[in-house]
């Protein structure tokens, strides 16, 4: 239990620390969408495809790319945390990385 607090910490300190780039890339997303809204004809259903194409290729680049990064390795991580960590950074950025092609997908497949 005190490693999933420690993790929940830990995350907090780095959302403070990286708060500018968490509020600009939400401000690239709102844009994203505003554009695609008023561009008009914008496909969203046939959109979604490419969008969670490009998420698990996100998903699963920085899966296998965060322990080089964090100068660590698979062989360092010998407890459920520190997989389940690893698994949540790199699903979180594949969400990233879908919310921010879902709008541009559905820009190129218009209606």
């Amino acid at each position: 239990m005190y490693e999933i607090w420690l993790t929940l910490n830990i995350l907090y300190e780095l959302g403070l620390q990286y708060l500018p780039v968490v509020i600009g890339t939400a401000l690239l997303w709102l844009a994203l969408m505003a554009v695609a809204a008023a561009r008009g004809r914008a496909d969203w259903g046939a959109a979604l495809k490419p969008a969670i194409a490009i998420a698990v290729v996100v998903t699963a680049i920085t899966f296998f790319v965060t322990p080089g990064m964090t100068q660590s390795s698979f062989a360092n991580m010998g407890y459920w945390v520190d997989w389940g960590n690893l698994l949540l950074y790199a699903a979180a950025f594949g969400a990233v990385g879908g919310a921010l092609a879902w709008p541009v997908a559905a820009m190129m497949r218009r209606a």
